[in-house]
Parts: structure tokens; C-alpha cells; sequence
């Protein structure tokens, strides 16, 4: 009976050790929760930016207004009866 009981102990033992400190142990499933919560972040700031990039071809689709305006403002581009001025605050 005491074989029994010790044996029983050093199994129980065993199975502890495994899931504390084996490959598939707590501390390795805290590790991979850790790493899938970093990659769901990165993956929602990734569809806000998809939104937003959704909204302007939409745009871009829609009217002439955003083509003038990205036009304007990243090309430099004026009207024929316009004249371009730019403004350097100092420094």
C-alpha cells in the first residue's frame, strides 16, 4: 500500500513539474497569449488605416474635389489665374 501512495505522489509530482515547466506549460501559454493580444493590436491598427485609405479612393471616386485637393496640396498645383504664394514662418 505505501508503494502505492508513493508512487501515486511521484506521478502526481510528474504531471505538476509538466505543466509548470513543460513546452506546453503555463508560462509557454502565457507567452503565446502575450504574443496573439501584440498581433491583434497591430491588426486592428492595420484595418483603421485600411478604413481610412477605403474612405479616400471613395472619395477620389466620387468627385473632382479631392483630386484637386490632393493635387493642390501634395503637387503644388495652381489654377491658370492664380498666382502661388508660400509663407515661411522663422525659425
Amino acid at each position: 500500500m505505501r508503494f502505492i501512495t508513493v508512487a501515486l505522489l511521484l506521478l502526481l509530482a510528474a504531471v505538476q513539474a509538466e505543466l509548470w515547466l513543460g513546452d506546453g506549460g503555463i508560462p509557454a501559454v502565457m507567452r503565446q497569449q502575450a504574443r496573439l493580444d501584440a498581433k491583434q493590436q497591430a491588426n486592428a491598427e492595420l484595418r483603421r488605416a485600411n478604413l481610412r485609405l477605403t474612405a479616400e479612393v471613395e472619395d477620389l471616386r466620387q468627385g473632382l474635389e479631392m483630386v484637386e485637393e490632393r493635387a493642390r496640396g501634395d503637387l503644388g498645383m495652381v489654377r491658370p489665374d492664380e498666382i502661388l504664394v508660400q509663407y515661411a514662418p522663422r525659425r
